[in-house]
């Protein structure tokens, strides 16, 4: 059968359906390279039958033209032959040449090395790749920094290796390109200490006397020329006009149907997943379903075989989990087996999201919004590789986001994806890796052109904690620690909490973060699995946890005062919409167990408050909407709780982030306004950019914040939009009506 006729027959008649897509076949486009390939690659192309798209010889003439270039084509569309090609050219050219390519993930990095490796056999140009990471045997090491000419790693790696900098002096001295690859990952705080970590790249280049091209890879973003300037430091030329062809996509929306009739309760949203990826399988379809979680992953599978089994279907033997944690010769054979179509359906988490090679599959199921538009089509594009037709179902969970955007898919196929930010002013990042760099080779005043303004007030700040001396040559580090191993790559603060699990250490978390997440009696989910949490000394700053499965998660209460330091900009609007540098006291009193969404009890907590400065946007309700809602009869103070909720569920519609990135307050009265007023703000010290990013994108947010809550079932608030997992407050008060006055309110006077 047809994927069309099957999803016709099958799928469409179900009133679960809420929106279907059909996005048109499009036929490929090929374009002509400018500029002469070298005779290996030139005959490589031609006996292999490859004619590059559009966007691949656009991409290949601007890097051998010597540009800094982004390439941001969906999934499948051949970037990586984009750079390989012209980075194979660079390097039989010049036969000193090397080049350095980053990946997010290690199985990104041995993918990419297979692909290396096929194309230095195919075409005899000698570049001896190489993986360089933490796996590497030591006696392989000083052979790799000998001859490899091209280095496969990742950030955390390169982190630890710019120290050593000059047992790599062959290698950054003829270093021509770097390909960083899935730029799109490089984001919020790990994205602001990637930026960071390639100045100082950049800097350690500068002191061997090389000046790296700089080549980014990326899904469709809003903003690529903005995220590959702040990510390597470089105006990076865009490439974004696709060429390669696809087959017709059916793209469904799925909602699970309701249980109650008040319509606030629905079915299981995994429930209905494993219906799917079923009735999917029972009619031939190769799958590809994409989870929340490691566990549910191995969840699912299991229900499905079980079902299959018990209706003695052979796919109950072809269905397979991939996840994270699986050794990489599992994980290789579980990508071999989907290739050859030995598997049927394969329930993945996030770890298939990216590019390694699967090849074609028929349909995949997106169970719960991935949290931005972009990891979403990067999932929907796992299916149809080729001309072949294919489908994407996504499955909404009851959160806000996931509900707006099945009841919005306007907004998410007319819309442009988010934007990914990357903040170079958070004083404590910038602190560090100013720290690693004194550490690398001295300090200079010259080095304002790698680490920007605030260079000279980071280095000061460092001289006054006596953790950088100036001597004649510049300022070096003089502590005792190792910056690299004090310095994190996914936190902000200094302050970091260590977790432990029988010796082994589980994560690291920032202070604030370990506040929220770490306490004792907390249920701590890493990579999948449940631990819980029976210590934490903020003295020695660690946390014991215990490895144990439990069938509730917890939640901190937390009760926030915010207060302003200082406006850095304001519009000039009836609503005073601000940003700036805010206070922020979070209290934890108190957490509660839960099973689902139901509370199955409180626990007292008995932490210190938590203190930190952050970046926040706040505004102020207008008199005469403030008495709209007074003389309507509603709760003002529950409106003003609603709208904050709301606008903080929608922020990721916006930017990359995650509602847990965010903060909020609202006061029917605050102090340092005067007025009701609405606080959204980072929830980490010194902020990450997405307040900034909420003040600029204001008039959406309001407009994304007032569907929601006006498009939602329920009559009087619920975890579909209004109702917060993490409120302190218990979710009181909340008033929807008054909310959708007060955003009514709002939109007139924007």
């Amino acid at each position: 059968m047809e994927i069309g006729k099957f999803i016709e027959t099958f799928l469409l008649p179900s009133p679960q359906v809420e929106h279907v897509e059909v996005i048109p076949p499009r036929g490929p486009q090929y374009g002509d390279l400018e500029h002469e390939l070298c005779p290996p690659l030139k005959k490589y192309l031609q006996t292999h039958y490859i004619r590059l798209y559009t966007h691949q010889a656009e991409a290949v003439d601007s890097i051998l033209e010597g540009k800094h270039i982004i390439i941001t084509t969906p999934t499948a569309s051949g970037k990586t032959l984009a750079f390989n090609t012209p980075v194979f050219h660079t390097l039989f050219v010049d036969e000193d040449a090397t080049a350095l390519y980053l990946y997010p993930m290690k199985a990104l990095a041995n993918d990419q090395l297979n692909v290396l490796l096929h194309l230095e056999k195919a075409t005899g140009i000698k570049v001896f790749s190489s993986i360089y990471d933490g796996d590497t045997p030591q006696n392989a090491r000083a052979k790799i920094r000998e001859r490899s000419r091209i280095i496969v790693t990742n950030p955390y790696a390169l982190h630890q290796y710019l120290p050593w900098h000059q047992k790599w002096a062959r290698f950054f001295q003829n270093l021509k390109i770097v390909v960083i690859d899935e730029a799109h990952t490089y984001r919020g705080v790990f994205g602001s200490n990637v930026a960071l970590l390639l100045r100082r790249l950049r800097r350690v280049c500068d002191r061997y006397g090389s000046t790296p091209q700089f080549v980014l890879s990326s899904a469709t973003l809003a903003n690529p020329e903005e995220l590959s300037r702040r990510l390597v430091g470089e105006v990076c030329e865009v490439v974004s006009k696709e060429g390669s062809g696809r087959g017709q996509k059916f793209f469904l929306f799925w909602n699970p149907p309701f249980l109650d009739d008040h319509k606030i309760v629905r079915r299981s949203p995994h429930q209905e997943t494993v219906d799917l990826l079923t009735t999917h399988l029972r009619h031939g379809f190769q799958t590809l379903c994409f989870t929340v979680s490691r566990r549910m992953a191995e969840l699912v599978a299991t229900w499905a075989k079980n079902m299959l089994a018990q209706e003695k279907d052979d796919c109950a033997d072809r269905i397979a989990t991939y996840r994270a944690g699986y050794l990489p010769q599992e994980r290789r054979r579980i990508e071999e087996k989907l290739r050859r179509g030995d598997l049927h359906g394969v329930v993945s988490t996030v770890a298939l999201e990216v590019g390694i090679d699967i090849g074609s599959l028929d349909s995949v199921i997106i169970s719960g919004y991935p949290g931005t538009i972009i990891s979403t089509w990067q999932q929907a594009g796992r299916s149809g590789r080729g001309m072949e037709d294919s489908a994407a179902v996504l499955v909404a969970f009851d959160g806000p986001l996931d509900q707006y955007i099945v009841k919005h898919p306007q907004k998410f196929f007319g819309s442009s994806p988010e934007h990914a930010i990357v903040d170079l002013e958070n004083p404590y990042i910038l602190m560090g890796h100013v720290l690693c760099a004194s550490a690398e080779f001295p300090l200079t005043d010259a080095d304002t052109i790698f680490f920007g303004s605030q260079f000279s007030e980071a280095r000061q700040e460092l001289v006054k904690e006596r953790l950088i001396t100036r001597t004649p040559r510049g300022w070096i580090y003089s502590g005792l620690a190792r910056p690299a191993e004090v310095v994190h790559l996914n936190a902000i603060s200094d302050r970091t909490v260590t977790v432990w699990c029988e010796g082994e250490l589980l994560e690291t978390m920032d202070f604030v973060q370990a506040n929220r997440e770490v306490y004792p009696g907390a249920v701590l989910l890493h990579q999948g699995e449940t631990y819980l949490v029976r210590k934490l000394d903020l003295v020695s700053m660690t946390a014991t946890a215990e490895a144990k499965t439990v069938d509730y998660y917890t939640e901190a209460q937390e009760v926030t005062d915010v207060g302003i330091v200082e406006r850095l900009r304001t519009k000039d609007s009836r609503i005073e919409l601000s940003v700036g540098d805010v206070n922020v006291t979070e209290h934890h009193p108190s957490y509660r167990l839960k099973r689902y969404d139901r509370v199955l009890g409180h626990r007292p907590l008995n932490l210190p408050p938590v203190d930190f400065e952050s970046v926040g946007m706040w505004f102020t309700v207008p008199p005469e909407v403030e008495d709209e809602v007074k003389e309507s009869g509603c709760d003002f103070a529950g409106g003003l709780h609603a709208v904050e909720h709301g606008m903080i569920a929608m922020a990721p519609l916006y930017a990359m982030c995650d509602r847990w990135d965010l903060g909020g307050l609202s006061a029917s009265f605050h102090a340092d306004t005067g007025r009701p007023t609405i606080f959204i703000y980072d929830a980490f010290e010194g902020g990450i950019g997405i307040s900034e990013k909420c003040y600029e994108l204001f008039d959406d947010l309001v407009r994304a914040t007032q569907e929601l809550i006006r498009d939602c079932e329920c009559e009087e608030g619920c975890p579909s939009c209004i109702f917060s997992p993490k409120c302190g407050n218990d979710n009181r008060p909340l008033d929807k009506q008054a909310a959708l006055i007060l955003l009514q309110g709002l939109l007139r006077q924007i």
